[in-house]
C-alpha cells in the first residue's frame, strides 16, 4: 500500500525501524558526525516541468525556491509526506527523486528547519547520474501516494 501525506501531522508513517535501501532506518546517527545520517536515501519532489528540464540538461540547481535559498531542499523518508502536504498540496504531475545521501559528499549539510528537525540541503548542483530512482507522486483523493520503495 502506498504512503499518504497527512498534512502537518508529524506522524508520516515512516517510523524508526522502517527499511531504507533494504536496511533498518534509525533516524539520525548519533555515532557519526553531528547531524549526519548514514546509508540512507533522501528525496526531492519536482514538478513535471522541473523534472523535464533536469532530464534534458543532466544537471539542476533545483526548483525556484532552491535557487532563492541558495541550496537544494531535500527530505528524509520520514519528512517527505509532510513536505508534500505543506509545499505541494493539491499539485498533480509531481515526480519523487531518491538520492543516496552519502554519495552527495560534503556539499550535503543537515540543517535545522521545520519543527526543529534537521533537513538535508545540497549546496551545489545536482546531476542526473546521482538519482537512484524517480517515481511519479500521484495525487489520490487529495493525498500524495508515496511509493513502496520508501518503506
Amino acid at each position: 500500500m502506498a504512503r499518504q501525506s497527512k498534512g502537518n501531522n508529524n506522524q508520516t508513517g515512516f517510523p524508526k525501524g522502517s527499511l531504507c535501501m533494504g536496511r533498518p532506518y534509525s533516524g539520525l546517527d548519533s555515532t557519526g558526525p553531528a547531524g549526519h545520517q548514514t546509508e540512507m536515501l533522501i528525496y526531492k519532489i519536482f514538478r513535471a516541468d522541473e523534472w523535464s528540464a533536469f532530464q534534458a540538461s543532466g544537471k539542476t540547481r533545483g526548483a525556484p525556491i532552491d535557487l532563492t535559498d541558495g541550496y537544494i531542499h531535500f527530505s528524509t523518508a520520514e519528512q517527505a509526506a509532510e513536505t508534500a502536504a505543506k509545499h505541494f498540496a493539491g499539485a498533480e504531475g509531481l515526480v519523487l527523486l531518491a538520492l543516496d545521501a552519502d554519495a552527495l559528499g560534503d556539499a550535503l549539510k543537515w540543517e535545522v528547519s521545520r519543527g526543529g528537525a534537521k533537513f538535508p540541503h545540497l549546496y551545489r548542483e545536482m546531476t542526473l547520474d546521482e538519482v537512484v530512482w524517480s517515481k511519479p507522486l500521484p495525487l489520490v483523493e487529495g493525498l500524495h501516494q508515496f511509493p513502496q520503495e520508501m518503506t
